[in-house]
């Protein structure tokens, strides 16, 4: 103190910023500054934190003085951003001696403190600067040393610390509870709020969850305050704790009731570890090939996302014995600790079991969340027996039925569901319907794609497939197989005369017969049309073969009796057996399709098996092949002309060109013979250019010769029809010999015609364009229908001669043949027979009015020179 006199200090702080400079006369007990305007003392500068600091009045120990002590940070113990610096050095609380200089985190907010006696309240009550005191006090203070300051005690540190303990901010008065605790763990001290809000902290002392731990806590951290939090009970608090050492004092306070706070951040953890669980959950269902693996690991995420105890994924059925609605648990994941109850929920009645309020609540679209104390008695049954002590279902909805349902238990306590674990399980009930419209889908899609939507058998593919996994286990077994393939015989007749429909059904029959004439075991799929391939995979005796084959070709002697119609149909067979010669499916295949044009050849109505001499070809024939290469070049090909006649006035209408081969060697060669070859070989498209040519150059000479115009008939192979510039070739052979283009007729199979529909539509209509006519040979021994031809742009059809042979011998091919007839004509067609040999088959193609024929009974093919004879003959005489 000043001498003996008892003098009055005043405390003084001088600011400077970016505002300038003030002096702001200390009386309160407490200065909050920063950079807020809320504060008590406003610094402006960017570089202050919003609460930089406090300024606390702190008593002088047995005395009626006091001093100011700063400390860094606001009242919740949080620190400035850039710190708190006097006299340079960066502190945390500092007691204030006159002339200390405090900078906050910069030099563009200071303040300098001033501790002055012997200045008059009126004086300090004005405003002024301090810098001009000096002037003041040159006139009424003393001379020697007119700025006394106050010398502080060794012991005003200590007090000082103790005093920070009240913080001068009417803690009595504060809502928030305060707390002080001396090193020894005893409480010195509550407010009001604090003994109303822990009434028993005292008795409990240190054990009590507000002071658990605080001893060891400032023990453990650099700073001298720091920010926790508290549970108590159901409650959850944020707790300001400020430690000074020096006065073995640790106050504390609490700053908010966050417990609200701290539900919401966990009810939001939950949900994104919930979203969470439900993205992973639709990786695996969207990813996993097998549903059932995808359930598996999908009920596991969730069930440890959502910390339940189990998950169930429950379907409903009918009971196999009272066929009443039940269901069963499909799928269940458990915690470890869980025993698994999947044997007691199997085939459960809804009725009868005491499930009925499940089906009720669950099928109207609702959820089921209660504690299962709550459950009625019969259900708490279930329940308590799998040790259950809360439950939540919701429903599985499948193409708008009730499904089944999906679920969470917890068995360690009882737990209220929230809003987000029902949306969460929701959301994965959606996840798992989706998968699993998405595996019948894929089921009926992979089903369709194996099996003949017609039949119902399985289709080629699957066939092959099964045939290529058979193979290995024969082989291995040391056992045989067999392939058969199967064909209708002349069942396209049946599609052509009564229609598509009365022929799906006919197919329908035959196949669930020849279904039912096969062993255990055997395999029967449509290879396509009227073709069939049966898999006959355990084979010890060829005898078992034969007698399939026996079997199936007698469960088609009964008539078929469909739509009022009495209607018959015989099979061929060809059979290949797993040996060295046929080892492989392929191979298998081939030959079995090998022997079944063996049996056509045969007569049809019965099996042949496929033997090495079926396919090989003769020596002949490989020479032949060779020199089929030089024919051409060595003009060793001719063209033959069979007329075609009208039936009503006997004249020649037309001619058809016939190739024909004269080998130097082998003599005549049969078209039947070479024209395969030349297929395969491709020799097929410059050897029939030179065919049209040839024929469309005779027809002109004809008509340069002034003999009756008729067009040309020239066939077409496949092979030719497929070439890219057919059309462009055939205008260019017009142009050349001179012939018109609408005495030329272009003859392509059935086969041809419907390999390509679209292709053969757009190739006609522009030779159609050009005025070439266009007529389908053959027709009968395909697999066309006129329904379908009659999309094209045709002139005639030709019936095909196997048709004429059999017509005096089957009256069933005379009704067949009339009804060819009269649909041809209703499509503005005209009808050609083809291989007309006698009276009787020509009076009855008059009967039914058939237009033209060809064949021996009239023409044989010609040489050109006979042909010409022929039409020399023919003309009209003047």
């Amino acid at each position: 103190m000043l001498g003996n006199e008892r003098e009055k200090i005043r405390h003084l702080l001088v600011i400077q910023d970016l505002e300038g400079r003030r002096t702001v006369p200390l009386r309160e007990t407490t200065y909050s500054l920063g950079r807020h305007p809320a504060n008590t003392i406003v610094l402006a500068s960017r570089s202050v934190s919003m609460q930089h600091a406090i300024l606390l009045r702190v008593t002088v120990p047995e005395t009626d003085q006091y001093g100011f002590q700063i400390i860094d940070g606001n009242y919740k113990g949080k620190g400035s951003t850039n710190g708190l610096f006097v006299n340079g050095n960066k502190c945390y609380s500092h007691n204030l001696r006159h002339g200390d200089v405090i900078a906050f985190g910069s030099n563009k907010a200071q303040a300098k403190y001033y501790a002055i006696s012997n200045i008059s309240e009126q004086v300090f009550s004005e405003s002024f600067d301090v810098e001009d005191l000096s002037g003041f006090f040159s006139e009424q203070a003393s001379p020697a040393n007119p700025f006394q300051t106050l010398a502080i005690d060794p012991s005003f540190e200590a007090a000082s610390e103790s005093a920070l303990a009240r913080l001068a901010s009417f803690p009595e008065l504060i809502p928030n509870p305060i707390i002080e605790m001396d090193f020894e763990g005893t409480v010195t001290y509550l407010n009001p709020a604090a003994a109303l809000k822990f009434p028993k902290l005292r008795e409990v002392g240190t054990q009590h969850p507000i002071l658990t731990g605080l001893l060891s806590g400032v023990n453990n951290v650099e700073k001298s305050s720091f920010v926790r939090e508290v549970e108590v009970g159901t409650e959850v608090f944020e707790q300001s704790v400020l430690y000074l050492p020096q006065s073995d004092l640790i106050r504390t306070f609490i700053i908010r009731d966050i417990t609200e706070q701290k539900q919401v951040t966990a009810e939001l953890r939950q949900r994104d570890r919930l979203l969470q669980a439900v993205a992973e959950a639709a990786n695996y269902l969207l990813g996993e090939m097998n549903f059932e693996t995808g359930i598996d690991l999908a009920l596991a995420v969730l069930g440890e996302a959502a910390q339940a105890d189990r998950a169930y994924l429950f379907q409903n059925h009918l009971h196999p014995v009272t066929k009443e609605l039940a269901v069963s648990l499909r799928f269940e994941w458990t915690r470890s600790f869980v025993t698994s109850t999947h044997q007691h929920w199997q085939n459960l009645p809804y009725q009868t079991s005491g499930l009925a309020r499940w089906y009720t609540v669950l099928s109207s679209g609702n959820a089921i969340s209660e504690l299962t104390q709550k459950f009625p008695i019969a259900e708490q049954e279930f329940l308590i027996r799998d040790g259950i002590q809360s439950l939540l279902l919701v429903p599985l909805r499948l193409e708008n039925e009730f499904w089944g349902y999906l679920g969470l238990a917890d068995c360690t306590f009882e737990r209220h569901w929230s809003r987000h674990e029902e949306s969460t399980l929701l959301t994965m009930a959606a996840s798992i319907i989706s998968t699993q419209q998405r595996q019948q889908v894929e089921e009926k899609i992979r089903y369709q794609a194996l099996h003949d939507v017609l039949t119902g058998l399985p289709n080629r593919l699957l066939f092959n497939e099964l045939l290529s996994k058979t193979l290995p286990n024969a082989t291995r077994k040391g056992e045989s197989l067999a392939v058969i393939f199967l064909d209708l015989d002349r069942f396209k007749v049946i599609n052509d005369t009564l229609g598509h429909t009365l022929g799906d059904q006919l197919l329908q029959n035959v196949a669930q017969r020849l279904k039912d004439s096969l062993r255990g075991g055997d395999t029967i799929a449509r290879w396509g049309g009227d073709e069939f391939t049966i898999l006959l995979p355990r084979v010890n005796d060829i005898q078992e073969v034969t007698q399939v084959a026996q079997r199936m070709l007698q469960a088609l002697e009964d008539a078929f009796h469909l739509q009022g119609h009495e209607l018959y149909v015989t099979a061929s067979l060809g059979i290949a057996l797993l040996d060295q010669n046929s080892p492989d499916a392929e191979t298998l295949i081939q030959h079995a399709d090998t022997a079944l044009y063996y049996a056509k050849d045969k007569g049809r109505n019965n099996y042949q098996y496929y033997s090495v001499s079926l396919s090989a070809k003769n020596p002949e024939l490989l020479t032949l092949e060779k020199s089929l290469r030089y024919a051409l070049e060595r003009d060793e090909f001719t063209v033959y002309y069979q007329p075609r006649v009208n039936i009503a006035t006997g004249e020649i209408t037309g001619m058809e060109a016939l190739l024909r081969w004269q080998h130097p060697e082998m003599g005549l060669v049969a078209p039947s013979v070479f024209i395969p070859l030349a297929e395969e070989s491709g020799l097929i498209i410059p050897i029939g250019e030179w065919v049209l040519r040839t024929a469309c150059s005779q027809n002109k000479t004809w008509q340069d010769a002034g003999l009756q115009p008729m067009t040309i008939a020239v066939n077409l192979s496949l092979k030719q029809f497929r070439q890219p510039k057919l059309v462009e070739i055939i205008a260019e052979v017009l142009a050349q010999t001179g012939l018109e283009a609408h005495f030329l007729e272009l003859e392509i199979t059935e086969t041809t015609a419907i390999e390509d529909l679209d292709f053969t539509r757009t190739v006609l209509e522009n030779l159609q364009q050009m005025g070439i006519h266009i007529s389908i040979d053959d027709f009968g021994t395909g697999h066309s229908s006129l329904s379908r031809l009659q999309l094209l742009p045709l002139h005639n059809l030709k019936i095909d001669k196997s048709f004429i042979q059999d017509l005096t011998r089957d009256v069933k091919v005379a009704h067949i043949i009339k009804a060819i007839v009269g649909l041809g004509q209703s499509l503005g067609l005209k009808l050609t027979a083809e291989g007309v040999e006698n009276e009787e088959e020509l009076e009855f193609l008059k009967s039914i009015n058939c237009e033209d024929v060809q064949g021996f009974l009239f023409y044989r093919p010609l040489s050109a020179q006979k042909a010409t004879e022929i039409l020399e003959s023919k003309q009209p005489t003047l």
